[in-house]
């Protein structure tokens, strides 16, 4: 990542989103806001990640991300939020959105959302994927959650983790651990089941969430 635009009126969260941004990607160019005018005018330097709060002065929370989305076309967007406002987040989410954190999440939630995001893929706290997909099997009861807190994932399979939260591609997973793109294949399938996550974006979440990454 070469750019990150952190859009935020509290100055406490514009220094701690820096602050890990800045630490898991030393090289970024970190760019701030504190409106959605500012936000607009820094949109033009093309940043690759935009980290932005809904409930910022200079427009509605619709209206602000659709003109952030079109000054910035190529970056990802990834909300960083308070608001419960399930209507808003829905809009937000068919707008194209690519990930949206809660402003209770740890910073470790944070950066596994953006890497998710750079690698093409969409993180969506429990709450949203359920309004998203009501019909869906409902989630993991008390007892199986405590299970799979429970399990280690070897040395290997956590490097898969964090090369998944880093939002590596199989091949390029396949390049950093010096192995074939199908033994690959078998290591993130693995990596995967030891966290009992469903797919990689809920296996880097739980990594990040449990300390294993």
């Amino acid at each position: 990542m070469h750019s990150c635009l952190i859009c935020d009126d509290h100055a406490l969260v514009r220094d701690a989103l820096s602050l890990a941004i800045g630490s898991r990607w030393p090289d970024t160019e970190i760019l701030t806001a504190t409106d959605f005018d500012e936000a607009l005018r820094l949109a033009a330097r093309s940043p690759d990640v935009c980290l932005v709060d809904l409930s910022m002065p200079g427009a509605a929370p619709r209206e602000g991300i659709a003109a952030l989305r079109a000054a910035a076309p190529r970056a990802k967007v990834v909300i960083v939020t308070g608001s419960t406002d399930d209507a808003l987040l829905l809009d937000l989410i068919a707008a194209g959105v690519d990930a949206f954190v809660p402003k209770t999440a740890s910073s470790g939630v944070v950066l596994a959302a953006v890497g998710l995001a750079l690698m093409g893929e969409r993180y969506l706290p429990p709450r949203l994927a359920e309004l998203l997909n009501p019909a869906s099997s409902p989630g993991p009861q008390a007892d199986q959650v405590e299970a799979d807190d429970r399990r280690t994932p070897t040395a290997r399979q956590r490097d898969v983790l964090r090369l998944i939260a880093d939002g590596r591609s199989n091949k390029e997973i396949a390049r950093c651990l010096g192995v074939s793109p199908a033994t690959v294949k078998s290591h993130v399938t693995q990596a995967i089941a030891a966290v009992g996550a469903l797919n990689r974006t809920d296996a880097a979440m739980r990594a990040r969430t449990r300390g294993l990454i």
